[in-house]
Order: structure tokens, then sequence, then C-alpha cells
């Protein structure tokens, strides 16, 4: 007995040195991580020339007792799955591991990060995504989502191997605030359709999605002590078709899901203008306690409130205060634009009351540049869409912009007069002129310090379905992505085409019915980037 317990250890231990030696010799394909096209540009990238391969023995590690990164584990294993066929298992972790693992943790300690920034570290062995709260982790999960092939999108199984180049990347968003809008008023989307463009935004990291739920052609929300309003208000769309509403169970499921991507949802109910729906509805809220007749049509600027009726304020303090009970986010949108029936001198004093009924909810309200004639507060938000001179009006009371420019940002507008759906009152806006311009420079009077985010608009007077949605706004988001997150100076259109051509397979197989432009090397990217880097 004594014999074999003297004289096995050493054997023991030579075998475990070979092991050792054999796992750190394992061969490793060599890739080079300044040569992924990666949407929007990071801040900063460094290279050190090797892979990670990700299989069925990795694990995906979360650092113990923080809030939101189990449901970000729980996603990227999702996610991975369908492509690669592995059941990747979520852990929870006290602290990182040695091999064989993808760690997410919010103990970066880094305040240059903020709270949405991350830094992923890739090395042979092991992928940490560090930041300092769980947004920085979700989006260091998207770009190292992008850092697989693209057949990584499949639902179905796809032959590997599952390789990602090592290295480091530290990003971090310009703008907090990187929106996209959905006008489901004119034509309505269900739940699953809302759902689908929430997950392609997410990839891109969009952080806001505003849901404009109420127009002259449609109530798209529930109001429990407002029933009619999608009972009659809800009933129809543009075109006559049939409409249709959320209930407050699925506005508050979707605004869950959205939460899940770290989108944040804000409700619009546009005010004093675009209310024929409700009016319809009910006749006291017209002048002459006279409901209109439904609305199928596409004008715009005909119906305002009755602005001087305490039947009005009581409206909207229900409307509102219902609003932001199922509403976590911070903010209501009150919309404002294109009141043309309703007089200045009407529209002022009903801008400032409605201001105080969203504060007194507790929420901060988002109004379009018209707002700006009104008094607004510091915590008040505008959102420029038409008028310079309502940005730097709102802009000098001290309040922040969003921008929604309409000839760089409403995806509604065609690409081109071929276009089949959309409309061009605004411009024909291809690829080339959606990415084009900086939010800080564009107009006078208005600086970066004044800008909270950017916003694309989709306006649904043509656009009927998702597959109609996806062509007008895929790959003009995109673009918006990039201007929203990256730093100016990393935005270039020359490199960005050929970052953008390479996510075309990726867009093809995650089925987006995206608008292929001539203005995009889609086919050949490889080559042009591989050129370009030589340069």
């Amino acid at each position: 007995m004594n014999f074999y317990k003297t004289n096995t250890a050493p054997l023991a231990a030579a075998f475990l040195a070979a092991a050792v030696l054999l796992f750190s010799c394992e061969k490793r394909t060599p890739k080079d991580l300044l040569q992924e096209s990666i949407i929007p540009v990071p801040v900063a990238m460094a290279a050190t020339g090797s892979s990670f391969a990700l299989t069925k023995k990795t694990v995906i590690y979360v650092q113990d007792s923080i809030a939101g990164l189990t449901k970000t584990g729980q996603y990227l294993a999702h996610l991975l799955g369908p492509a690669t066929g592995f059941e990747l298992p979520v852990k929870a972790a006290a602290k990182a591991p040695r091999s064989k693992a993808i760690y997410l943790t919010t103990a970066a300690g880094d305040a240059e990060l903020g709270s949405e920034g991350y830094e992923l570290t890739i090395t042979e062995d092991l992928i940490t995504v560090a930041a300092n709260a769980p947004a920085g982790v979700f989006y260091g999960v998207q770009t190292l989502r992008q850092l697989l092939p693209p057949s990584i999108e499949s639902d179905s199984v796809q032959a590997g191997p599952w390789e990602i180049a090592t290295g480091t990347i530290r990003d971090y968003p310009a703008y907090s605030y990187r929106g996209v809008m959905l006008d489901v008023s004119r034509h309505f989307f269900g739940v699953d359709g809302v759902k689908r463009y929430v997950d392609l935004a997410a990839a891109y990291k969009i952080n806001v999605l505003h849901l404009h739920l109420s127009d002259d052609q449609g109530w798209r929300i529930e109001i429990k002590s407002w029933p009619e309003l999608t009972a009659i208000g809800g009933s129809t769309e543009v075109g006559g078709t049939k409409g249709g509403f959320y209930t407050q169970e699925q506005y508050k499921d979707l605004v869950q899901y959205a939460a899940d991507r770290q989108m944040t949802v804000i409700p619009e109910i546009d005010m004093p203008g675009h209310t024929n729906a409700a009016l319809a509805s009910y006749a006291g809220l017209n002048c002459n306690d006279k409901a209109p007749a439904l609305y199928a049509g596409t004008d715009v600027g005909f119906s305002t409130l009755c602005t001087d009726r305490e039947i009005t304020y009581k409206f909207i303090g229900n409307v509102v205060s219902e609003l932001a009970a199922i509403t976590p986010g911070p903010y209501i949108h009150i919309g404002g634009d294109e009141s043309h029936s309703t007089p200045l001198k009407d529209y002022i004093p009903f801008i400032n009351v409605v201001q105080d009924i969203v504060a007194s909810n507790g929420k901060q309200m988002i109004g379009w540049d018209e707002i700006s004639h009104a008094t607004l507060k510091s915590g008040t938000i505008a959102q420029v869409w038409a008028s310079p001179e309502n940005a730097k009006r709102a802009a000098d009371q001290g309040v922040k912009l969003i921008m929604s420019p309409a000839n760089k940002c409403y995806l509604d507008m065609q690409y081109d007069s071929t276009t089949q759906w959309g409309l061009h009152w605004a411009a024909y806006i291809e690829v080339d002129s959606a990415y084009l311009w900086d939010p800080a420079t564009l107009l006078p009077g208005v600086s970066k310090e004044n800008i909270l985010g950017i916003e694309s608009p989709l306006w649904t007077e043509t656009v009927t379905n998702i597959e109609e949605l996806e062509y007008m706004v895929f790959p003009r988001l995109v673009g918006h992505a990039e201007i929203g997150w990256s730093p100016a100076p990393k935005r270039n259109w020359d490199t960005y085409k050929l970052r953008l051509a390479q996510h075309g397979k990726r867009l093809e197989t995650m089925g987006v019915n995206f608008y292929r432009s001539a203005f995009v090397p889609w086919d050949g990217a490889k080559k042009a980037i591989a050129a370009e880097s030589q340069n």
C-alpha cells in the first residue's frame, strides 16, 4: 500500500502536467478583432490576434445578487442556442471563472463608462462583459453577438465553428436617449409586431420605444374610465379597415418586454390636435357637443379638443393618470404638433396646464417642437421635427431636445421616387443621407449640451404591416443608432457603408425585409474592408 502511495504521486503529477500543457497548447484560429464590422462603432478597440471558441461546454456566469444580470444571461443563452444547438447553462458566480466561460459583471467600477457603457475583454479562455450597471452589460452582449458569424442569427442549427476574435472593446454612448417611434394609430400593429420591432432595435443599442397611441384615425390604449375611446375610437384605421387597441395588460406586457431589453417605453397621447378619434368617442370633448364621424383619411390639422372646457382637463387628467400608473419610465408624451385648428392664444395655456397635469402624475412631459411657444418647465423635453426656430426657442428656455429632423430621421420618408411605401414631403432620404448628419451641428443655436438624444419616427399612413415597416426602417435605423451611440470623430460614411454591407447577411438571416441601397456595397464588402484597413 505504501509503495503505491509513494510512487504513483509523481506519475499522476506528470499526467496532470501533460494535460495542462496539452490544453494550453490547444490551437486557436488567428482572428483580428479590428476587422470585425461592429455597429455602432465602438469608442476604442484593441486586438490580440487569437480567438475564443464557443462550444457546448461553455458556461454563462453572472455576478450573483445583481438584479437584471440573470435575465441578460438567459437572454444571451436564448440568443445563442438556436443556431449553435448548445444549451448553455446560466449560473451565478461570486467571482470570475477561469476558462470556457462568458462572465457578465457589473463590478467594473469605471466612472467613464457611465450607466450604459461596457468593457468587453476576450481571451482564448474567457469572455468578460464588465459594466457599472445591467444596461451596459446588455449592450456589451449586443456587441459580442456581432463578433459571431451572421449565421448565429439563424433559428435552426448551423455549422460552426463559433469563434470570436480576442482583444478588448471599450465603449459608451454619445447620447443617453436613442429612440424609435412607432405610429400605431394610422395603422395598428399588434403586440407580436411591436415585440419584433423591439428586438431588432435593441440589437443596435436603441433604448427608447415611443408609441404614438392616439391620432385622428385611431385610439390604441385602453383607458378604463373612458371606455368608448377604444370601443369607438379604436375601431378603425387609415383606409377604413379594422383597427385595434392594447388592453392595459397587453401594454404592461410590452413595457416589461422592452425593459428586459433595456428599452424604456414612452406613451404618446397627441393633443390638442390629432384628436378626432377621441372627439368621435365623446361628444362633450367638442365645443359644439357633437361627435364627428370617425376618420380614415390622412389629412392633418383639422381637429382640436375644446380647450376652455372643464371636461377636457378631467379627460386629460384621467388619461394621464391611468397611463402613468402602468408606465414605469419617466416620460409621458403629449404630442402638441400640427394643431392648426387651435388658436395660439388657446394653445399656449392648454400646453401649460397639461404640463402641470403630467408633472402632478410624477412624469416629465415631452412634446413636439411646437410646445416651445408655451412656458416650459426645466424637466420638460421638446422633440424637434420641423422648426429650427422652435428648437432654439426651447433651448433658450433651458430644456433638453430630442432631435428628430424630418428630412433626416423620418423613417416613413421614401428612399427615392421608386419606393413603394412612404411619403416624401420632407425629403427623399437615402441611406447615406440618413447617416450624414450630426445632431450637435445641425441647427443654429443648438449644441450637444442642449441635446438629450435622437429618435427615428415611423409614421404609418402608408405602412400597414411588419414587412413594410422593416423595409422602411432598415437599414436607415442602423445608421441612426450609430449617430446616437458613437462619438462624432468615429463616424465616417466611407467606413460605415462597408460595415453596413457586412450586416446585410446578418439582417437577412434575421429575416429582416430590408432595403438594399445601391449606395452600399452589399457584395464584396469583406474585400473592401480589408483594402480600407491597409490604407
